[in-house]
């Protein structure tokens, strides 16, 4: 017989986990329970696309599951956490949300509680995510098939430090939005040269794709720019742009601003 998850919040991480276990056939996890306090037409849709169970009132259901996962704004996790702790029942508790690591919950539950800190992306929903994730000092070889039953669902992941999650988010997490931005800037780029925008966004994906492909091959960046720009040639001159604009610097400091940001909503 498999375990029970119950997702509180329904957001697009949420889904997008959701979606990734439902469409796992190995998933340990046989019933999935959303709870959306607010938004009755969004839990419909949820349980018409997913066939999960849903519910108003996540306090009614707690004690039924086995595994909770905690998909609240980061601002709502205090309250969110002193509501659970009286309820705990020997649950494993997981968070999705930006900068609740182990110490920020396991301070607001029972001592024994085992915790985990998840921190994927909205790939997750193709079974793509990068998640990176840290355990608490309660979680033991019984909670560690859950865990991986959960992450094997959304994709690869990292067990790190909780430090490292916190500096590592802003790469593995907001990133794909700086990847998506890029691909937008090329998709108009390549509209205006008079093709569709159905044919510009087959362009740029396939080129992204490839360009992906041959980064997981093993290869360094700097030597695949360099079988890509010839010395002088018109390749070259596109990264002196990139270079005159100081892209690469760019870049981090926009990776930067996402953890300065989420350190100050913790």
């Amino acid at each position: 017989m498999g375990s029970s998850i119950l997702f509180i919040g329904a957001g697009r991480m949420a889904e997008a986990v959701i979606a990734g276990i439902a469409a796992d056939d190995g998933s340990p996890f046989d019933r999935i329970t959303v709870a959306n306090k607010s938004n009755q037409e969004k839990r419909e849709r949820l349980a018409a696309d997913y066939g999960v169970h849903t519910t108003d009132d996540w306090l009614q259901v707690m004690q039924r599951h086995d595994v909770i996962v905690l998909a609240a704004p980061p601002s709502a996790h205090g309250d969110l956490l002193d509501a659970v702790a009286p309820l705990w029942k020997g649950q494993l508790i997981v968070t999705l949300a930006a900068g609740i690591d182990p110490d920020f919950m396991e301070a607001r539950l029972p001592a024994e509680a085992p915790v985990c800190w998840i921190m994927p992306n909205t790939a997750a929903q193709i079974g793509e995510s990068m998640s990176t994730f840290v355990c608490g000092r309660a979680v033991t070889s019984t909670h560690r098939p859950l865990i991986e039953g959960l992450l094997h669902a959304i994709g690869p992941a990292e067990e790190l430090t909780a430090r490292q999650v916190h500096e590592l988010t802003a790469v593995t997490g907001s990133a794909p939005a700086f990847m998506y931005y890029i691909a937008s800037s090329l998709q108009e780029a390549a509209a205006a040269s008079g093709i569709s925008q159905e044919q510009a966004q087959r362009l740029v994906v396939q080129m992204m794709k490839g360009s992906a492909a041959m980064l997981a091959s093993g290869k360094d960046p700097k030597e695949l720019i360099e079988q890509v720009a010839s010395p002088g040639g018109s390749t070259a001159e596109g990264l002196h742009v990139l270079e005159t604009y100081d892209v690469d610097r760019i870049m981090k400091q926009a990776v930067a601003a996402v953890n300065r940001h989420a350190g100050g909503n913790t």
